[in-house]
């Protein structure tokens, strides 16, 4: 039995077209016009409605442990339930072992938090969070695992950031493997410094998070790491880019003709500084690294997406909730868990681009799922409306509106960022693999279908 669907406007990364799409099993078996139908296939009338790819969100940390017993709010259940109601399709989260962790049971571990829950298929970047001699000795396991990615950061320097030396041995095997170095682009140490100051000067208010992480930090670290890169000749992929800086560096790179690409979040487009100083506690909320910037910023990355400075577009989800977790930093920034719930909304945010005539609607095809399929690995299989490609599809209604209120949406978080905005633009029904897992308000999937992705080295 296949599944047409019918009289909808087909929407890729390079044209729309009216035309009929075929659905045999998992995969995409036809597109054109008088497709065949045999009895018993089920129809779906999409008119009115634009058929796009699933979305790939290739940044996610769910399940993620910070401190203690605290944990992101989402896990692989819920988180992936609420992307597939936003239209996506397809995450890759990110390992993050501890120090002293072995990169193998790190893996081992986040398949356990996957499997038997996601609803939806996911792979994996590895975070490399620890220089020591043991840890370099199994990239090699940790890409024959399927995993060609890796991230390191150049913040967090007592606990994630590894020094300029070590950052360069990757790039080095990277480059020769023909895997993807992730970098997350702050100046690590000069932060620390920033901060302790606004401590001993007992400036605590979730305002000073950006005073303690400016722009100017962000854009210096950019540009070393492309430095690093180019100097070994590895490709580069800058993740959650905020500010003007940073882009400047990205954009010089381009120029130079450097194999770097980038993402930017939602977040960064639609708030700014000025919700982290909402009254009492409430800038709590909008707490995240690196942290929103001024207005200023957000005009310039969107200019960076239209013009493909920036590849992507991810959401780097990282749910807590206010109360019982924003709150304990209530007296001190630093105790605030860093992140923002946006697995479910980034579509959607997204779409208001084409609405407001920054970006086409065939450009939101690209920074939502074709270019993340591409960047990490997995075209032709996923983030295309092709045949022979899995039937990871949205039917998209341009004129549904949607309420970002948290009691409106499906992400396990006792708040949302956007809370009172309501907006155009929104999934009608979602296949995975050829299965309706999203129809209207009904969640027609369940835990544990999700597959895990299998990537391989993309240069």
């Amino acid at each position: 039995m296949a599944t047409l669907i019918v009289n909808g406007t087909l929407v890729t990364a390079s044209e729309s077209l009216k035309a009929d799409l075929r659905i045999e099993g998992e995969k995409i078996d036809r597109i054109g016009t008088n497709l065949p139908c045999a009895p018993g296939d089920t129809i779906v009338d999409a008119r009115g409605l634009l058929v796009m790819p699933g979305g790939i969100d290739a940044h996610t940390h769910l399940d993620l442990p910070i401190s203690g017993t605290l944990r992101a709010s989402d896990d692989f259940e819920t988180g992936t339930r609420a992307a597939a109601f936003g239209g996506t399709t397809s995450v890759i989260d990110f390992v993050s072992p501890a120090r002293g962790q072995g990169l193998m049971a790190a893996l081992d571990t986040w398949h356990g938090l996957a499997r038997g829950k996601a609803a939806i298929d996911y792979g994996f970047h590895m975070s490399v969070v620890d220089e020591r001699p043991e840890i370099f000795a199994e990239l090699d396991a940790v890409l024959d695992a399927g995993v060609p990615s890796f991230k390191i950061y150049t913040a967090y320097p007592d606990t994630l950031m590894i020094s300029d030396g070590a950052i360069l041995r990757l790039l080095t095997w990277s480059a020769r493997r023909g895997t993807l170095v992730l970098a997350h682009a702050e100046n690590g140490s000069a932060i620390a410094e920033l901060t302790a100051s606004l401590a001993r000067e007992k400036k605590l208010a979730p305002r000073y998070h950006a005073e303690s992480r400016p722009s100017i930090l962000e854009g210096e670290a950019t540009a070393r790491l492309i430095a690093l890169a180019e100097v070994v000749d590895a490709p580069l992929y800058i993740v959650h880019v905020t500010c003007i800086e940073a882009l400047e560096a990205i954009r010089a790179a381009l120029r130079r003709g450097l194999d770097v690409y980038s993402e930017t979040c939602p977040h960064y487009l639609f708030l700014a500084e000025e919700a982290l100083r909402r009254p009492g506690f409430e800038g709590a909320k909008f707490v995240c690294s690196p942290p929103l910037r001024p207005q200023a910023h957000a005009q310039k990355l969107w200019q960076g997406l239209a013009l493909g400075d920036i590849d992507a577009v991810s959401t780097d989800h990282c749910p807590f909730d206010f109360d019982g977790a924003k709150t304990l930093g209530r007296e001190d920034f630093r105790k605030i868990p860093n992140g923002l719930p946006s697995i479910e909304t980034r579509l959607t945010l997204m779409w208001q681009g084409v609405l407001q005539r920054r970006i086409s609607e065939n450009r939101f095809v690209e920074l939502v799922s074709t270019a993340p399929a591409r960047i990490h690995g997995l075209c032709p299989r996923k983030g295309v409306l092709t045949p022979g490609a899995d039937a990871d599809i949205v039917l998209w209604d341009p004129n549904k509106e949607v309420r970002l209120d948290a009691s409106a949406l499906h992400m396990r978080v006792d708040y949302s960022p956007y809370e009172g905005m309501t907006l155009r633009g929104a999934p009608s029904q979602v296949f995975s693999r050829g299965e309706c897992i999203v129809d209207g308000e009904a969640f027609l999937g369940k835990p544990g279908r999700g597959q895990f992705l299998r990537r391989a080295p993309t240069q």
